[in-house]
């Protein structure tokens, strides 16, 4: 940690940006496949159109979607824009969790958290689930690490709290909250607790809110095809992870 500390910070912003398009590169793997049951590592990436193999140089992130103009070397159809912009959000997100926690153990699980989140908003917007594959390792993983950073009684209490509201409005909504969004929200309480759990349920409702009457108003959909609320979830979780015990405080000034 300290030999990292002395090195120029835009040497550590440059190499922690170029990780994180290798990361966003890998999400961007994990966005197609998992919702196919597909494996993340065999067979190499290939092209969605002719399934030709892709070659190391052109696998390169964002750079190789530059040279190639947007386009398969082999076929020559149109790479959609979504995979460059995945690699680059995700760099951002992981710039900004440094600037945020620092080289410590918050920043440690934001590293394997911000991933996941942008998997999950894709998917989820794409094909309305949140894989399994990485709810229950993200639960088993929130349990563990909130047991060593906020205390295994409020990461448990998180867990169940989170579980239990979604549960109940599951039952209430007759089938209107799904089984990925109560996953998703039991995981999430376990990482940051009761309280901050609560706080990601009510920025998601009121975002939800939000999009809901603006689909609703301006794009003329009804409520069966309006966004579904996973994405929502993940932006509520980013929004409490930066801002969480802020937000908390003027609530509880407020009272």
């Amino acid at each position: 940690m300290e030999f990292i500390n002395t090195l120029p910070q835009p040497l550590i912003t440059v190499t922690l940006f170029i990780f994180g398009l290798l990361i966003g590169s890998f999400a961007n793997v994990c966005i197609y496949r998992l919702p196919k049951k597909q494996s993340v590592v065999f067979p190499q990436s290939y092209c969605t159109t002719c399934s030709a193999p892709i070659r190391p140089l052109d696998n390169i992130p964002v750079i190789s979607y530059l040279v190639l103009r947007g386009k398969c070397r082999d076929c020559n159809n149109n790479i959609s824009t979504i995979y460059p912009a995945i690699e680059i959000i995700t760099a951002l997100l992981l710039l900004a969790g440094f600037s945020k926690f620092g080289l410590t153990f918050d920043f440690l699980i934001y590293f394997l958290v911000a991933p996941a989140l942008v998997i999950i908003t894709a998917v989820d917007i794409k094909h309305q689930i949140i894989p399994d594959i990485i709810t229950l390792p993200g639960l088993a993983l929130g349990l563990i690490a909130g047991s060593y950073s906020i205390g295994y009684v409020n990461s448990f209490m998180g867990f169940l709290l989170g579980c239990g509201l979604f549960y109940l409005a599951a039952l209430l909504s007759n089938g209107g909250m799904g089984g990925g969004d109560i996953k998703y929200i039991a995981a999430a309480g376990a990482f940051v607790g009761w309280k901050k759990v609560l706080l990601i349920i009510f920025i998601g409702a009121v975002l939800g809110t939000c999009v809901g009457l603006f689909q609703i108003g301006f794009q003329k959909k009804t409520r069966k095809n309006i966004i579904p609320f996973g994405p929502l979830l993940a932006l509520a979780t980013l929004i409490t992870l930066f801002h969480g015990n802020l937000l908390i405080k003027l609530y509880m000034e407020t009272l």
